[in-house]
């Protein structure tokens, strides 16, 4: 087990109750790993065909073999007439469907298909969740020999989910944040194997999904392998060709991206990066580097004694039941909701950004943490803000259609959000924790949806929100949302059994979506607070609440619930 996916599985088991589940709906997926998917088998093999099998259990046998680690599938050939067999490319990708589908023949002699479409992986291992449509294809099949076979099989491998559960890893390929101090995840799925390490290297080199490219850089774009990645124990050597003059700035990066990248894989703690066979030498880095020699890029750094906050009265409030520093702490603005920035280099709470409303005006006030603030701008409404760690700066919807941000001892500033008004009234937005995606909730003609987009800023200054898209589409009526680690959200929404509010942890490509526990409130959650390292905070019942070990408790273990309500976290 992979240690994303062993992290993943200790979260799971400490926080989710008997109810996990994936997507239940996306665009056709496909996975492939091309020239590095192992010869060898990984797991138990698929069978052939059987002599004298029904046209039902013939298309079934083919949904089963592409559970399969072999080159080029044979098995699931084997289950095509010989014309389809030559054509059929298994190297599509790789559409996904729930376990419980049906087979069922027709008059016409065909077999019809049908299931739950949970999603796609393209052939670089980038899922994408479906949009709620079913999965149907009609197979038609002919007699090759006196057996039933297919003749018109779907492009690419169609799999059930536990397969692919039990054949890919959930990994990521880390990229660079614009502002060059975090890398940033972009998930990928990997063939379990020997070629995994080659894989991921290749993943970076290819660069990052379409939808986070414009947000991100490459420290390794134009670099190629000079051959596969190798393992010496708990050491991958990379060897790369490529790099021309790069500077030690952009090698520092290339190093970050490849280490990181590969520290997720079982077993594997260092890497040695080698050009044309000789080490990758740069000022105070060892040869054999390790997470620890480029902590500076970690994407789950979160400032020290960062403790969480809420709101009381309007007042601004500490998790010990304290009131902040200044007027803020005193109640004097009236808030109904604040963000924190901290200081990467001293963990120290800087710049701040709250909300008051009085009758039908909101207004938004801006300054120091511990001092007055200013007011910049005023509005109907304006969601909760939030910040990203990565720079001073503040986020905030008007009137549930506009994206504005205000940097730190700045003016309020619009960010570009084409696409946003289409998708319905925005009533939530949350910062990723290295300011490169933006999780957005939005309330449509079908309900309340979580999106997800890329932030992405141009050398003029300009900055825009771009490629919304719908993350968890078996989620309705979504509340609130945060950032639980750089790669997953933790969202509040409908359990969509007694009209109730439940808590859900998913990934942020959408994969791997579950409920956690309600055990300990004292009535549905309203609002909650994430951030990677912290335990989360929600609020119900007027009183702000904290995970531990599967059950809710009160902020100060052993007395009476805090009183508050918009928690959230400095960052």
């Amino acid at each position: 087990m992979n240690r994303r996916r062993a992290a993943l599985a200790a979260l799971l088991l400490g926080l989710l109750t008997a109810c996990s589940t994936v997507p239940t709906g996306s665009a056709p997926m496909q996975i492939t790993e091309g020239p590095a998917r192992p010869a060898a088998e990984v797991g138990i093999e698929p069978m052939g065909p059987a002599a004298g099998a029904s046209p039902e259990e013939i298309v079934r046998g083919f949904v089963d073999a592409a559970a399969s680690a072999v080159q080029r599938h044979p098995v699931a050939r084997d289950h095509l007439t010989p014309d389809a067999a030559a054509t059929w490319s298994d190297e599509a990708g790789i559409t996904l469907v729930a376990a419980d589908y049906a087979a069922v023949a027709t008059d016409a002699g065909t077999v019809r298909m049908t299931g739950d479409l949970v999603g796609s992986v393209d052939p670089r291992g980038v899922f994408t969740a479906a949009s709620g449509e079913p999965f149907t294809h009609e197979f038609t099949l002919a007699e090759v020999g006196g057996e039933r076979r297919i003749a018109n099989p779907p492009d690419g491998l169609v799999m059930l989910v536990p397969d692919f559960e039990r054949l890919y890893d959930d990994l990521s390929a880390y990229f660079v944040d614009p502002t060059e101090q975090r890398v940033v995840p972009d998930p990928r799925y990997v063939l379990g194997g020997e070629a995994q390490p080659t894989t991921l290297v290749q993943r970076l080199l290819d660069g990052p999904s379409p939808a986070l490219a414009a947000g991100v850089g490459n420290a390794l774009a134009g670099v190629t392998l000079a051959r596969a990645a190798t393992v010496d124990g708990s050491t991958v050597t990379v060897d790369l060709d490529g790099l021309g003059d790069a500077s030690p700035v952009q090698l520092s990066q290339l190093c970050a991206q490849l280490v990181w990248t590969l520290d997720q894989l079982d077993g594997i703690s260092s890497v040695r990066v080698t050009v044309d066979g000789d080490p990758l030498t740069l000022p105070g880095v060892p040869i054999v580097q390790r997470t620890d020699d480029w902590a500076a890029f970690s994407p789950e750094s979160v400032p020290a004694d960062a403790d969480g906050h809420h709101l009381d009265a309007g007042r601004l409030m500490t998790v010990d039941g304290q009131p902040a520093p200044g007027p803020a702490g005193t109640g004097a603005y009236g808030l109904s909701s604040a963000a924190v920035w901290a200081d990467p280099r001293t963990s120290a709470l800087t710049d701040m950004v709250g909300v008051s409303v009085s009758g039908p005006t909101a207004t938004l006030l801006a300054g120091k943490y511990g001092q007055d603030l200013v007011a910049q701008g005023t509005a109907s409404r304006y969601s909760a803000p939030t910040v990203a760690a990565t720079r001073p700066e503040f986020w905030v919807v008007r009137d549930e259609t506009a994206v504005v941000r205000v940097p730190a001892g700045g003016s309020l500033q619009p960010v570009n959000a084409p696409t946003l008004p289409g998708q319905g009234r925005a009533t939530a937005l949350q910062l990723s924790p290295d300011g490169v995606r933006a999780a957005v909730v939005v309330n449509g003609s079908n309900g309340s949806a979580l999106l997800v987009g890329t932030v992405v800023r141009t050398d003029d200054g300009s900055v825009a929100l771009r490629d919304l898209r719908e993350v968890a589409p078996a989620l309705n009526g979504v509340l609130d949302v945060a950032w639980r680690t750089a790669g997953s959200l933790m969202v509040l929404a409908a359990d969509g059994r007694e009209d109730g509010v439940v808590p859900y942890v998913v990934g942020v490509d959408g994969w791997g979506l579950a409920e956690m526990p309600t055990s300990g409130l004292p009535s549905q959650p309203t609002a909650l607070a994430a951030a990677p390292g912290q335990q989360p905070l929600v609020s119900a019942g007027g009183s702000v609440w904290e995970l531990s070990g599967g059950t809710w408790v009160t902020l100060i273990r052993g007395q009476q619930p805090v009183p508050g309500t918009e928690p959230f976290y400095p960052v």
